[in-house]
């Protein structure tokens, strides 16, 4: 831990709606928001965590603070769909574009990096090749940003925990392509508007595997449709083998079976994109 950990400020913005919140909870035991709060404690011991729901009708900061007086915010994946107008899509993204107005540096995954590209002024749509679910596969940094910092320790080719529905398809004026893979074009960038700098991924570092495992459960049905498994049976069969990784991450059989290495398994690596923002970008007492 250093003097900047321990001294920042962190805002959580968790979009999903309340019944989502109700199923993940039942699902893997906390919410997107409760495991982007527990990762930032570990990450950062002593730092400040707050959270707001920003799709959620009665969002607020806590009496008398500002998006300003925060070091950081974290963007949360969420089943939103932001093509979709609806009262919670136009709250998430009215909280971002303050984010940005604000100049806090922001971070998100998987809806994190969809909310700030529409923020942005641009849209994103559902993916166009098919669904990744489970784990994004040989995710590639761009050769001319192989060296931007969100990306420092990651090897030329890495897995990362991913499900999606949706993606970005391209990125607005003033963003930078980061990594991409051959499903999903866009799945690392920089997007600086409005005076404000987000750093987001489309995958999910902050999601260990029990809840990669939670996800493919709740999302069986969505599976079964895209042809990825031909019934619920083998959803639970191959969730049952995460499980297992997960309670052993040194299972070297279930890590091959699986095609996973300690990218995925071993959490300090999985961690590597929120670590690295925080090292650059966080800046107590902006």
């Amino acid at each position: 831990m250093n003097s900047t950990q321990s001294s920042s400020r962190f805002l959580v913005a968790e979009s999903e709606t309340p019944e989502a919140r109700k199923k993940r909870r039942e699902s893997v035991g906390r919410s997107s928001g409760e495991t982007y709060l527990d990762i930032l404690r570990r990450l950062a011991p002593g730092a400040t965590c707050d959270r707001i729901q920003p799709a959620d009708a009665d969002a607020a900061l806590p009496p008398g603070d500002s998006l300003a007086e925060y070091d950081a915010v974290f963007l949360t994946g969420s089943p939103l769909h932001l093509y979709e107008e609806t009262p919670e899509t136009r709250r998430t993204v009215a909280f971002m574009r303050s984010v940005f107005a604000s100049g806090t540096p922001a971070f998100g995954s998987c809806a994190g990096l969809q909310v700030a590209k529409v923020a942005a002024g641009d849209s994103v749509r559902p993916n166009a090749r098919r669904l990744e679910a489970g784990f994004a596969r040989r995710i590639t940094p761009t050769a001319d940003e192989r060296s931007h910092p969100l990306l420092a320790g990651r090897p030329a080719a890495f897995d990362a925990p991913a499900i999606h529905t949706d993606e970005v398809d391209a990125l607005p004026p003033g963003a930078t392509l980061l990594a991409g893979n051959r499903l999903t074009a866009v799945q690392a960038a920089e997007i600086r508007f409005d005076g404000g700098v987000f750093w987001g991924v489309q995958y999910h570092p902050e999601t260990g595997l029990d809840e990669v495992a939670g996800a493919l459960r709740r999302q069986a049905d969505s599976l079964v449709e895209a042809g990825l498994a031909r019934g619920e049976d083998d959803v639970e069969a191959y969730a049952l083998q995460v499980d297992a990784l997960h309670r052993e991450p040194n299972r070297r059989d279930l890590a091959w079976r699986l095609g996973l290495d300690e990218q995925v398994t071993d959490e300090r690596l999985r961690l590597a994109e929120m670590r690295n923002f925080i090292g650059a970008l966080v800046r107590p007492g902006r």
